[in-house]
């Protein structure tokens, strides 16, 4: 008899263990989606919204904290983003602060992405400074690319976007591309980095922008990418 009480009492244990990692696994789960920067700490919070994004209601963004919106605007050479016109007019009418981004591609040249670049976005001195996504690596580039080559080619392109847009651009950095060209050390602009949760230290230097929650779960609907400012 003591064996089976034994026996039911360790079934027991073992399920009530099973029941309690679940729920801490469900209100992990349940932070990590919408955990936000207190306001306290960081009184500025925005997001970053593409076509990737899907459709999105501007004024519920504002409703649930957004100051400013970084839009996706172009990338590499060619290609844009076909919902920067729509999210640019939309965002300023629910009363956010605007600024457009480009994807950096390093196999292709600055002045083609300049000139990308400064088709889509508008030269208004309302805007944000520009932001630039450094993310895409050299590796698979069908001619070889020095790392010399591709912090030349970037300033080139830095400087064309800042002359087309009047303002100092921020480079926005993830750990894998400071990694391997170590480009936050080398060239001296504000710096926007990238890390759920927890600060980002990976440039060796402050930053100015975070995306502190890649996967925000919002009213909004979908997932936000939120960001917020250094006070």
């Amino acid at each position: 008899m003591a064996r089976k009480a034994s026996g039911r009492w360790r079934l027991r244990a073992a399920g009530i263990a099973a029941l309690l990692a679940l729920l801490g696994g469900a209100w992990l789960w349940w932070q990590m989606d919408h955990w936000q920067p207190p306001r306290s700490a960081y009184p500025l919070q925005g997001v970053e919204i593409g076509t990737v994004d899907g459709p999105v209601n501007w004024r519920v963004i504002k409703a649930v904290g957004a100051d400013f919106a970084y839009l996706d605007a172009t990338a590499s050479a060619f290609a844009r983003d076909d919902s920067f016109v729509r999210n640019l007019e939309e965002a300023r009418a629910a009363r956010l602060q605007v600024g457009a981004l480009h994807r950096y591609d390093p196999c292709q040249p600055a002045e083609r992405q300049a000139a990308n670049f400064a088709t889509v976005v508008p030269r208004d001195a309302g805007l944000l400074p520009p932001a630039v996504e450094l993310d895409l690596l050299a590796d698979d580039c069908p001619v070889k690319v020095t790392q010399s080559g591709i912090e030349s080619e970037l300033t080139t392109f830095l400087n064309q976007i800042e002359t087309h847009t009047g303002k100092a651009a921020v480079l926005k950095i993830t750990a894998r591309f400071e990694s391997e060209y170590r480009i936050a050390r080398r060239i001296d602009r504000n710096l926007w980095l990238v890390r759920t949760r927890f600060q980002p230290d990976y440039a060796g230097r402050p930053w100015m922008l975070w995306t502190a929650n890649e996967q925000l779960a919002t009213e909004a609907g979908g997932r936000l990418r939120w960001v917020v400012v250094q006070p």
